[in-house]
This record gives C-alpha cells, sequence and structure tokens, in this order.
C-alpha cells in the first residue's frame, strides 16, 4: 500500500512511533525514524530491516531548531522526498497554578508537542507539496477536556492546541494538495505513562487505574494505534483532512 513511499516518524524509538514506523515498512515504505534516544532507535531499525526495508536512523531532538531542521534534511538527502509526515514525539511535564511551575512546565510542554510539529511541517511543506503528501499530528483525547488533575494541564493545553494548530494548517495547505489530520488516542498499553513520571507508579497499577477509566475497560495497543494513522496516510483518506480520530476505548464518554 506504501511501495515506496517515504516517511517520517518522530518519537520512533517506542510505544506508537516505534509500532507505526514497523507497520509502514511492512508496507514497503521508506521510513527515517527519529528521537533522542540512539540506542534505542537501532533495535527499532533492526525490526524494520528484517522487513527487508532499511531505515534513515536520526538522533535529534526536535525541540531543537537545528536538530529538527536535519531530520527533513537527511531524508531528502537518503531518499530524494518526502509523502508522510507522523509527528508523535511528545512528553509532559507537572505544573499546576497552585504549585507555581505551570509556566515552567508549559513551556517545556509546548516546545516539544506544538511548537516543534509547527517548525516540522514548515520544513516539511515544500518537499509533500512535490508529493502531495500529508501529515499526521498524534494528539490525544485530552485535547478535548480538561485535566482533572491540576499538574497535568500543560500537556492537556498542548495537545488542544496541537489539534487546532492542525486545522488550521489543513485549511492552509489544502491549496498545495496536503492533507493533515491529527489521531487522539486514549491510554495506549506502553510506557508512557511511566517514562513521563505518571502518577509515580509501577505500569501495572497506572494500566488498572486507565482501564477503569474507560468504558469498554481496555487498553488499545501500539498497533491498534498504527492501523489508523496507516488508514489517514493513505489513498483510502483522500478526502480527509483537518479531522481529529479518536481511538479512546470510550474514555471521553465516561471520565
Amino acid at each position: 500500500m506504501f511501495n515506496n513511499k517515504v516517511v517520517i516518524v518522530t518519537g520512533a524509538s517506542s510505544g506508537i512511533g516505534a509500532a507505526v514506523a514497523l507497520l509502514f515498512a511492512k508496507e514497503g515504505a521508506n521510513v527515517a525514524i527519529v528521537a533522542r534516544n540512539h540506542a534505542k532507535l537501532t533495535d527499532i531499525g533492526k525490526k524494520i530491516e528484517a522487513t527487508g526495508m532499511k531505515p534513515v536512523i536520526i538522533q535529534a531532538d526536535i525541540s531543537n531548531d537545528s536538530e529538527a531542521a536535519t531530520v527533513i534534511s537527511k531524508t531528502i538527502d537518503n531518499f530524494g522526498k518526502l509523502d508522510i509526515l507522523v509527528n508523535n514525539a511528545g512528553i509532559s511535564s507537572p505544573g499546576s497554578i497552585m504549585n507555581g511551575k505551570i509556566l515552567e512546565a508549559y513551556d517545556e510542554v509546548m516546545k516539544t508537542n506544538v511548537r516543534a510539529v509547527i517548525h516540522l511541517t514548515s520544513v516539511a511543506t515544500p518537499y509533500l507539496a512535490k508529493t502531495k503528501g500529508n501529515i499526521i499530528n498524534i494528539s490525544s483525547a485530552a485535547a478535548f477536556r480538561p485535566s482533572k488533575e491540576p499538574t497535568s494541564s500543560p500537556y492537556y493545553i498542548s495537545k488542544a492546541a496541537l489539534d487546532h494548530f492542525s486545522r488550521c494548517a489543513a485549511l492552509e495547505l489544502a491549496s498545495q494538495g496536503i492533507r493533515v489530520n491529527t489521531v487522539n488516542p486514549g491510554p495506549v498499553d506502553n510506557d508512557f505513562f511511566t517514562n513521563n513520571g505518571g502518577e509515580n507508579s509501577r505500569k501495572s497499577d497506572i494500566k488498572k487505574i486507565m482501564q477503569e477509566f474507560t468504558a469498554l475497560g481496555y487498553l488499545s495497543t501500539n498497533e491498534e494505534i498504527g492501523d489508523v494513522i496507516l488508514f489517514l496516510a493513505s489513498d483510502k483518506a483522500k478526502s480527509v483532512t483537518g479531522s481529529s480520530y479518536s481511538i479512546d476505548n470510550g474514555i471521553l464518554l465516561k471520565y
């Protein structure tokens, strides 16, 4: 389905990013995988090579402007074009109004979750215009409602901003034939919460808590999120732009 397509996936060293990079490779895409952790990227690269595809490994902190710019340039240097940009990298940092840390957390989170996405979109657009490509931004169900935990507010704010940027970009870039959409997962069975210090708990504890929040009592897998990303990136979704696809197991219905 994606033979000879060129895909960039940020935050590809684990979780959704790693899964979607592997799914694209299995469908014949040339993949550039991006993250800060080179060792983890190398491991994912080996899994992609097992599919018969050779990925480009780009170690970069996309919150750094110069490093972010190299993501696009290195992809073009290696593959000669760009068809799909998956902005998956994201972080969370605790801070609230009452504890006095909200500005510090806001600045840190927005730099990666929103500003870096805007920057990568800007740099990638000339190449995506040539291929009539598309952009998929990985947001969150958190974009649709405020947090009940005040220290999570910066993350929730960033995802709401990401959704609205995506709609603005979809409208602006439609004239270039570029589609822009978001995927908004609820809780996913991966290490995001523990990697970001969520609840200061073990993964098993967090998993149980998050399952209880969902209507279906189930956490999505990385691959299930990846399947929706591949759909939106494909010609099957050629009429879809400016949309937010919620995959939350009913957490928005219940929580």
